[in-house]
């Protein structure tokens, strides 16, 4: 069984048909990536999953669970955590606070120390402004506290939307690096991410999306040679 599975979704903005009988699933320990054009639905998609916008249609199983109707905290407590699209750190909290924002919905209170420690082995960075305004943080160290603050969580699966956007090339491989050692340490990724080629070098599998419709999937490094992905997505 999957861990999640997406079947036949169907999702509106008001007259809109953004999401098109979208199905795919992501398997225990897998990094699963969806690349496409903007405005193709990506992080529609994301919402959706994770509970912050409602689907007119299909279905959304998490752990053999239907969610579709549950509320986007509750699914948190059960194990999905999502770092958005352009970080949206709480700007004027402390690094230290984001941080415990991330472990609110947290029953094991006793075990945090030990997760906000791994957080620091994994972003020394956030350790040494531990007491500083998030705000204050550059782009890089926004999304590494984007990062943590939903690590904190201690997820099954971890959504990212675009975790590359507005960082420089050093940046963005640093935060794959970390996306890769986030997978192997046993946490199952789901990806967004326009740049297509850095996705589909750390996925195992990847969905490619136009307009609201899946129109390829299959393995990532086989993707990354289909002359047609090639050409529309890796600038080729």
């Amino acid at each position: 069984m999957a861990m999640l599975e997406v079947k036949n979704l169907h999702v509106y903005y008001g007259m809109i048909h953004a999401i098109k009988d979208v199905s795919f699933e992501v398997n225990e320990g897998e990094i699963i990536a969806l690349i496409g054009a903007n405005g193709a639905g990506k992080t529609t998609i994301l919402h959706t999953i994770s509970g912050l916008i409602g689907a007119r249609s299909g279905s959304i199983m998490f752990e053999g669970k239907e969610t579709t109707k549950i509320p986007a905290h509750e699914l948190v407590s059960m194990g999905m955590a999502q770092v958005p699209e352009g970080r949206r750190v709480f700007a004027q909290m402390s690094v230290y606070q984001n941080l415990r924002m991330g472990a609110y919905t947290r029953k094991d209170k006793s075990e945090l120390d030990s997760t906000l420690e791994m957080v620091f082995k994994r972003f020394p960075r956030l350790k040494e402004r531990l007491g500083q305004p998030a705000g204050t943080l550059s782009g890089g160290e926004q999304q590494m506290l984007a990062m943590g603050r939903a690590l904190m969580s201690h997820p099954k699966i971890i959504l990212m939307d675009e975790p590359s956007m507005g960082l420089s090339p050093i940046l963005v491989n640093e935060i794959f690096d970390i996306i890769k050692s986030v997978n192997e340490a046993g946490t199952t990724v789901l990806l967004v991410e326009q740049n297509a080629r850095k996705a589909l070098m750390v996925a195992d599998r990847a969905y490619v999306l136009e307009t609201g419709r899946i129109v390829n999937s299959g393995d990532a490094k086989e993707l990354m040679n289909d002359d047609s992905i090639r050409k529309a997505y890796l600038g080729e």
